[in-house]
Order: structure tokens, then C-alpha cells, then sequence
């Protein structure tokens, strides 16, 4: 009986030693998917300002800038993985490396030659694991959000080269969020832009017309630059959103799990401290003489 009171007791030291911990860590997840979320709804607030400016600009460029090559075949593609810097996150990362490896079999049927990118330590040790070469690697911060400029600096390095024909199109493989817990593995293509159509904002022009004082060509430029960093931005905002939903359910239910053990360790070594009294104390009694010893 005593063996079995102090291996309770010492789960139940075990466990309460480890609940704050599990606590901690589902407070700072719920921390970061909040500024996750509310970082996500800045962004897109920008990305419509964006779609605004683009049509005005349209009638002021060359006949035919915007579909460039919108015939040509697409033969190379740059494949970006984003996945997630932490662990404790499920089959986080696992996902969008199993959506990554079907989308790889797909394009090889196609002929397409595919660059493969990676965002993310642990998607980078999975696909070495699976022997997968990767043409860039990069790594997510641990303690704040993705920062913009890594998209920016991506984007715009891809950008040159499609401009200088040397890729056809840049794909994303990511965990698009879907609420508390709920993320799906979606590929989605950066490149080309995914631009606003002409006539998107036709019925709300701007009276009088715009006045553009500097290239219109070099002014479309830039902000389809913009347009394709905030996308890429979005898009690495809502993978950690995700990621960081995921982390809280999966800590709350650890410590849902913890508190719940908690109690019946603390019945359980109760219990048994009872019966342990209560022994002792029939004990001493059989042993003045007050009562009958019992049998062994």
C-alpha cells in the first residue's frame, strides 16, 4: 500500500510540476495567434488599397504589359514550402510536406521543372529526411511574426527573374487557416500576379482623374512589387495563424488533460493516506489489546 501511495504521489509532484509549463505555453500561443490575426486583417486592409490603384493605372501602360506570356507553357517553377520554426504543433508541418510531395509527383508527370523552396526548420529536416534537395532554405523567427521584408526580398528576387524569363511561375504549398485547430494544406501561385481585374472598380472612379507625375510603367512596377509581397506576406501570416491555433488547442487540451489527472491523483493519494491511517490506527489498537489481532 505504501508503494502505491508514493508512485501516486509522485505522478501527481510530476504533473503539477509540469501544468504551468503546459499553462505558459498555451497562454503565449493564444498570445501570438491573436496578433497572428489581427497583423493578417492590416495587411489585407493594404492589399485593397493596392487593388484600387492598379486599374487606374491600367489605361495609362502599353497595349498588351499585362499579358505577357500568358500563353507561353509553364516548364519552371519555383516551389515554396512554408511550414513552421517550433515544434508542438501536431502534424503541423508533416501536412504540408505530404500536400507538398503530391503537388511534386503532379508537376514531374506534367514535365514541369520544379525548384523546391523551404520556409521553416522543421519543413527543411523533413525533406531532408525524405532526401529531398532543396534549392533555399530559410528560417522563421521564433518569438515574433514573419517580418515583412523576407517577403519582400522574396518576391522581388523572383520577380527579376520572371521578368528575365528564367522561371514561369512560383507556387505556395502552406496550411491556409481555417479557424481554431482547423488548417488546410493549399497550394496557391504567387507568380504571375494574381492582379485585380481593369474593370474592378469602374463604377466608383475617382473624379477628377488621377494625376501621375512619374512613369506610369515604372509606377505599375512598383506597386505590382508591392502587390505580390503583401500576397506572399498574407499568405506566411495566415500559415502562422495556423500554426499558432493549432499550438493552443492542442496546449489546452494538454492542460485540460493535466488538471483532469490532477484531481484524481489527489483522490487517489487521499484515498489511500485514509486507508493507510485507518490501518495504522487498527494496528496500534490490536496491539494494546483493544481489539481482537487480526488473522494473518
Amino acid at each position: 500500500m505504501m508503494e502505491e501511495l508514493e508512485r501516486a504521489q509522485a505522478r501527481l509532484d510530476h504533473i503539477r510540476t509540469v501544468e504551468p509549463i503546459l499553462s505558459a505555453l498555451r497562454t503565449i500561443s493564444l498570445g501570438s495567434w491573436r496578433a497572428t490575426l489581427k497583423q493578417r486583417t492590416g495587411v489585407q486592409r493594404y492589399g485593397k488599397r493596392l487593388a484600387v490603384i492598379l486599374p487606374l493605372l491600367a489605361p495609362y501602360l502599353p497595349i498588351g504589359r499585362r499579358a505577357r506570356r500568358e500563353t507561353s507553357p509553364t516548364s519552371r517553377v519555383v516551389a515554396l514550402v512554408i511550414g513552421s520554426e517550433r515544434g508542438l504543433c501536431g502534424r503541423f508541418n508533416m501536412a504540408v510536406v505530404e500536400r507538398a510531395e503530391r503537388y511534386l509527383t503532379e508537376q514531374k508527370t506534367a514535365g514541369v521543372q520544379v525548384e523546391l523552396m523551404a520556409l521553416g526548420t522543421r519543413v527543411r529536416r523533413i525533406f531532408q529526411r525524405h532526401k529531398r534537395p532543396l534549392a533555399w532554405s530559410g528560417a522563421l523567427s521564433i518569438a515574433a511574426l514573419p517580418p515583412f521584408h523576407l517577403a519582400f526580398d522574396l518576391t522581388r528576387r523572383w520577380l527579376v527573374r520572371y521578368e528575365e524569363r528564367e522561371l514561369d511561375a512560383v507556387d505556395l504549398v502552406y496550411n491556409a487557416y481555417h479557424g481554431t485547430g482547423h488548417y488546410e494544406p493549399t497550394v496557391v501561385r504567387l507568380i504571375p500576379p494574381q492582379l485585380p481585374p481593369d474593370g474592378q472598380n469602374s463604377l466608383s472612379e475617382p473624379w477628377p482623374p488621377p494625376i501621375i507625375e512619374t512613369d506610369p510603367l515604372s509606377l505599375y512596377a512598383h506597386v505590382v512589387g508591392q502587390w505580390a509581397a503583401v500576397s506572399l506576406y498574407g499568405l506566411l501570416l495566415d500559415s502562422a495563424a495556423a500554426e499558432h491555433a493549432t499550438r493552443y488547442q492542442l496546449m489546452e487540451s494538454a492542460t485540460q488533460n493535466a488538471n483532469r489527472l490532477i484531481e484524481e491523483l489527489t483522490l487517489a493519494v487521499q484515498a489511500a493516506r485514509r486507508h493507510a491511517i485507518t490501518r495504522e490506527m487498527q494496528e496500534l489498537a490490536a496491539g494494546a489489546g483493544l481489539i481482537g489481532s487480526r488473522s494473518s
